[in-house]
């Protein structure tokens, strides 16, 4: 970050919505991050449903506008009933790539607060900030410094929630966006914490919500007054005892800066079910591709690959096979995807997912690279570096292999799903 990006004390700043002491612990979550995104480049979409995910028959929303959210549209959700519930949506496709880029920004914005930052995903993170009150403030001035930079620089909003533990900062940071921030005293926790209902309690799922609702309890605050022994009798000993902690709002966690990614892949559901194998080594090319730039841009190299099928009946089998060096060339990610794929006898068996996947992952440098089958390594680690950059420029699909161009649509695009 250069000098002018680097974050300052503020200026005289209004008091602290509410008592902020001991509050050290903040959740940052981006508002609609991948919708945000796109708005950028698609002012004019401003104000209007706006859907961002798969537009096939088996696509699904990754993202959604809060105007596209007010007809109950939500992510996960199958696209097919997102479209009938707001037809007038404008459907994005996903774009990883800018999402990436922006991601990279915001949180070199956290970093210059505060080492502590742990990331939950591109668009969340916690952050301890007890360390840095005598350089920027108490934690709700940071709060406001973090999201009024991340606006200034980025174009996008997010909400932030204050609080004593990374649970309730997190429960805060939802209940205040979008664009937001919350801060929950650290003597007013349990008054904030017990009139929600259980399903705002971590752990709590489908299943366990109507166990609950089933005894009678249907808000925190009741679940709290049932004796433990009743919970755990009625739940199981772990999940009794999980729940009936955080109903009195205690949280032990500590923020972790970084865990050490155990694993990078790609999926990809087809929009019909697929046996032409030239089609389903052009996917597994496509996902080595990603996974490769990801495992490039993380500083990591793996040396196990590994392929998920699965088939037309929802069967899935995997096929793995570890290599003698650690590599994060695409080109030997997809050729031992590809062996593993023919391997497998389902050249012929109608798919309906396929995926790549790289694991045992350790820094890039740490040992000698795997070589690209009979290439020179130093040609092929080159040209995916070029592509990298083209990449970061210009997006992800301003350079990629010619097999995945498919010549008839004279617009470069695939063909299958309209992304470059």
């Amino acid at each position: 970050m250069s000098r002018k990006q680097q974050l300052h004390r503020p200026g005289p700043q209004p008091g602290p919505p509410a008592d902020d002491t001991g509050c050290h612990i903040l959740h940052v979550d981006m508002d609609a991050f991948f919708v945000s995104v796109e708005l950028l480049e698609r002012p004019e979409l401003r104000g209007r449903p706006v859907i961002v995910g798969g537009a096939g028959p088996r696509g699904v929303v990754s993202a959604a506008s809060y105007e596209a959210r007010s007809f109950g549209v939500h992510s996960a959700m199958p696209m097919t009933r997102a479209r009938r519930l707001c037809p007038r949506a404008v459907v994005l496709p996903v774009s990883h790539g800018k999402y990436s880029r922006v991601s990279g920004a915001v949180f070199e914005i956290f970093r210059s607060v505060t080492p502590l930052v742990e990331g939950l995903s591109l668009d969340e993170a916690f952050l301890d900030v007890a360390g840095a009150g005598r350089r920027l403030g108490r934690p709700a001035e940071i709060a406001r410094l973090i999201r009024e930079q991340v606006s200034a620089q980025q174009g996008i909003t997010c909400s932030v929630g204050v609080a004593s533990t990374k649970f309730i900062a997190k429960l805060a940071s939802t209940r205040c966006k979008p664009d937001g921030m919350l801060v929950v005293p650290a003597d007013g926790v349990v008054d904030f914490l017990h009139p929600l209902p259980v399903a705002s309690l971590w752990g709590v799922g489908e299943r366990t919500e109507q166990t609950l609702t089933r005894l009678g309890l249907r808000t925190v605050g009741q679940l709290a007054q049932v004796p433990l022994s009743t919970l755990q009798r009625e739940l199981g000993n772990a999940v009794g005892a999980h729940l009936h902690e955080l109903a009195w709002g205690r949280d032990p966690r500590e923020v972790v800066p970084h865990t050490p990614d155990k694993s990078i892949g790609a999926e990809e559901t087809f929009d019909t079910d697929v046996d032409d194998p030239e089609i389903i080594r052009r996917e597994l090319l496509r996902l080595a591709e990603r996974v490769g730039a990801r495992l490039r841009a993380s500083g990591n190299a793996g040396r196990t690959v590994s392929v998920k099928l699965r088939m037309a009946n929802f069967k899935t089998i995997t096929r793995a096979r570890t290599l003698a060096e650690p590599t994060d060339l695409a080109r030997v990610i997809y050729v031992t995807a590809r062996d593993l794929y023919e391997g497998a006898g389902l050249e012929r068996v109608r798919l309906r997912l396929v995926g790549v996947r790289v694991e045992n992952l350790g820094p890039a440098g740490a040992a000698p690279r795997q070589l690209a089958f009979d290439e020179p390594e130093r040609g092929w680690r080159e040209a995916e570096r070029a592509m990298d950059q083209v990449a970061h420029r210009f997006g992800r699909g301003a350079v990629r292999p010619a097999a995945l161009v498919r010549r008839e649509d004279g617009d470069g695009r695939d063909g299958r799903d309209g992304t470059p």
